[in-house]
């Protein structure tokens, strides 16, 4: 964002206001009018916040020389940078906030919270809750949404959401099967619920007397504390704001702190979220509600929806969806009712015995506000783009209709196209799109748009293409990094940790690096934009990648004394190694990470590669010096630096490394893998449990560092598809692999692969041709092993 400087340059002709008179997009700057009412510099926040841009700026004078109102922002003013790269910038100030926010037109939203509080206060008064009989709090008892604990979590959308998760928030709860769930250290239910409703009137009673941070000691309602939250906006409004989830709690008391956040429990840091609030002196007479609205539109949690695709197979369904703002399901047969009656999926699943096709509909129940979906005709058409809204998942049931599972979806059909070449679209009722293929959706919609626009407007992309969230191994990679600032990738070889490093690094830093062009953060290992992408990081230097080995030192990786060149007889000078240059780098550029990547950590003298450097690769320890010996140069480690190394556990064990380093590096255990060899098989033998069953016994026969990852079979990223393909991988590949391991004890390699194969007697493999060795590893390794499970 770039401020006005007070006033705001109008184009002729064109529908975006802007900020800098030498922008490029303008080609009248020469005889341009100004708008000068924008002392603040915040009229473009005010411009974008409003519902109906077109009349706001009308309403202010706001127009070009046609008398036409501005409703778009250019680049100049405000330039898209990708959702990795923002989460590194810093909020804009919450008085700027303040002065924007249109307190009146979400005073409504609060009061209409307010009216939903005072009816669940009606039908539950607080008078009642000491003798409350469970029946009337309890899910999962057949009673609808007359229970407090639907109408708390599903029946008050307006006081906010706690939907998610399972039903043990609420403490005590009937599941499907007719036994009751609560706390083991009850005896019974009676028991547990006395406890738990005393709790939640002892937690009701504290706030009203000012004592919010004593609630986190009332132990019989401490796991249920969503629930305890929002119990308070009812019957204690104004003692906490309405932000239920500690994690969002933790966020603005972050932003709003001055300094260092003191350690506290759940409540107390309600209680001290509600006093900074206050002390910021933002306009007084804002209730509660109004203030965590307020919030939540000045710094929502940074957190990447989910995109899924749903491919509408059932014709005629498109239309409907698309008028009524909605995905609605019509089981065919016996339907399951609400599925919010079910505690958890396994109770779901339960009820789904011998109709496995209702099975996916739970993915309805778990989809959340700002969730993309993509809707689909087969692998080439888009029919449109949503996204889910607050009201979430329904089940819709009336008189004469046959009963629908609903999920409120804001539809845009200006996402419509057709692709080519096909998408290969993962499989799935509700699958997750890979980012690389909803950036062709959102470029494909970006290309249409701009064709139908005028000059100005066509000439900067449209910016609706946020990123797919990461996926669970790069999100694992990518918390450990910025929790310690250095992780390490072990397991067995073969279980990707090499390329699970190189991915992230693509994606991670590609989405950082908004000054560098051409970049492909979304592109799969084994395409070319995905080389491109990661040569042009490495030759920026953000990413750098090394291998330790026997001979590397500290004199390679910090610095080093070598010979001087262009001098005389013999003359030596420090020359810097390269974490020393990648760590100068970025220090010069703090807006940037810099990430060096480690292959084989575990084969080098890793405390004599580090030296000193031990003591500055803690978080707490960035940014402070060291005095290195051979240079005596002062040197730290900025924070912006990551540190991401890999290890095979088959070389050598995690518990064989220096504690000093064990102890400043996260460490992430990736083990084999068998969902990508799902459905592929050669001749008989489906890869899969082939796989998996290989590795059962080399865990009992060696441990489970031995095991063999699924890269082998994975040769290019797709699955091996002929008995040659497989026969040359199993003799050349993991064959040789366990014979090391096994010390060449071919009694143990037998049973490993069956004597078929392995002869134990000659200490040799036997002679197979190719598609006998297959059916062999068919016999021993599918056949046998499923006769020999218990039925």
């Amino acid at each position: 964002m770039t401020l006005s400087g007070g006033s705001i340059l109008l184009p002729l002709s064109g529908r975006k206001i802007h900020h800098d008179p030498a922008c490029g997009h303008l080609t009248d700057s020469g005889s341009l009018d100004t708008f000068p009412d924008d002392p603040d510099g915040l009229l473009w926040w005010r411009l974008l916040d409003a519902p109906d841009p077109a009349a706001y700026a009308r309403g202010i004078g706001l127009v070009n020389s046609q008398n036409q109102p501005l409703t778009g922002l250019c680049s100049c003013v405000l330039r898209p940078v990708g959702a990795a790269r923002a989460e590194s910038l810093p909020y804009c100030p919450v008085e700027w906030a303040a002065a924007v926010f249109d307190a009146e037109r979400h005073r409504a939203d609060a009061e209409a919270a307010d009216r939903e509080a005072a009816l669940i206060r009606t039908r539950f008064p607080f008078a009642d809750w000491e003798h409350l009989p469970l029946e009337r709090y309890a899910l999962g008892q057949g009673t609808g949404n007359d229970a407090y604990s639907y109408v708390i979590e599903y029946g008050s959308g307006r006081l906010g959401s706690i939907t998610g998760g399972s039903a043990m928030k609420h403490l005590v709860y009937r599941r499907n099967d007719g036994n009751w769930w609560h706390d083991s250290r009850f005896e019974d239910v009676s028991e547990a619920w006395e406890a738990v409703r005393s709790g939640i009137v002892e937690a009701v009673r504290s706030a009203r007397d000012g004592r919010v941070g004593d609630i986190d000691g009332i132990t019989a309602v401490r796991a249920g504390n969503t629930v305890i939250a929002k119990t308070l906006h009812v019957y204690a409004n104004g003692s906490v704001l309405p932000l239920y989830a500690d994690s969002l709690t933790r966020h603005f008391v972050g932003l709003l702190a001055d300094g260092p956040v003191p350690q506290m429990r759940p409540f107390e840091r309600k209680a001290y979220l509600k006093q900074l609030f206050d002390r910021t002196g933002i306009p007084s007479g804002w209730s509660a509600d109004l203030a965590a609205r307020f919030l939540l539109w000045w710094a929502p949690t940074p957190s990447a929806p989910r995109t899924l695709r749903l491919d509408v197979d059932v014709a005629g369904l498109w239309p409907s969806w698309l008028e009524t703002g909605h995905i609605a399901v019509t089981p065919k047969g016996e339907d399951v009712g609400d599925l919010h009656r079910f505690a958890d999926r396994e109770e779901f699943a339960e009820a789904c015995t011998g109709r496995p096709g209702l099975l996916p509909l739970w993915e309805l129940l778990l989809l959340r506000p700002g969730d993309r979906i993509v809707a689909t005709s087969g692998n080439t058409e888009v029919l449109g783009v949503g996204r889910v809204t607050d009201d979430g998942y329904a089940w819709l049931h009336s008189e004469g209709d046959r009963p629908r599972h609903s999920v409120a979806v804001e539809w845009d059909a200006s996402y419509a196209t057709v692709l080519q070449p096909p998408v290969s679209w993962r499989a799935g009722f509700l699958a997750e799109v890979k980012p690389a293929v909803w950036e062709r959706v959102a470029r494909a919609r970006s290309g249409a748009l701009a064709a139908g626009e005028g000059a100005e407007d066509a000439a900067e992309p449209v910016a609706d293409t946020p990123p797919a969230p990461l996926d669970p191994v790069l999100q694992r990679i990518g918390d450990a990094l910025d929790r310690r600032g250095q992780a390490v990738l072990y397991g067995p070889p073969g279980t990707g940790k090499t390329y699970e490093a190189l991915r992230y690094a693509v994606r991670r830093l590609g989405e950082l690096a908004d000054d560098l062009p051409g970049l492909h953060p979304y592109a799969d290992p084994g395409e070319p934009a995905f080389r491109a992408t990661h040569r042009a990081l490495v030759g920026a230097g953000r990413l750098t990648m090394v291998t330790f080995h026997p001979n590397y030192g500290y004199e390679d990786f910090i610095e080093a004394l070598r010979p001087a060149k262009g001098t005389a007889g013999l003359s030596l000078e420090v020359r810097d190694g390269v974490f020393k240059r990648v760590c100068a780098r970025a220090e010069q550029d703090p807006g940037h990470t810099y990430l060096v990547l480690v292959d084989e950590l575990n084969r080098g003298d890793l405390p004599k590669i580090f030296g000193e450097l031990i003591t500055l690769l803690e978080k707490d320890k960035r940014g402070y010096t060291v005095t290195l010996p051979l240079s005596g140069e002062d040197f730290a480690v900025p924070p912006n630096v990551q540190l991401l190394g890999t290890m095979n556990t088959a070389d050598r064990s995690i518990r064989m490394l220096d504690s000093a380093i064990r102890r400043r590096f996260a460490f992430l255990e990736l083990l084999p893998d068998t969902e990508p060899l799902a459905d592929a098989v050669v001749g008989p033998l489906d890869l899969k449990v082939f796989l998996t069953e290989l590795n059962a016994r080399i865990r009992v026969g060696l441990d489970r560092e031995k095991q063999i990852g699924q890269a082998f079979l994975l040769p290019g990223g797709e699955p091996v598809a002929t008995p040659q393909e497989l026969a040359a991988v199993v003799r050349d590949e993991i064959l040789p692999l366990l014979q090391e391991y096994a010390y060449d004890d071919y009694g143990l390699l037998a049973g490993f692969l069956g004597t078929t194969v392995i002869d134990p007697v000659a200490h040799s493999p036997r002679d197979l041709d190719d598609e006998r060795l297959v059916s062999a590893l068919y016999e021993e390794l599918q056949v046998k092993a499923h006769a020999s499970q218990p039925e």
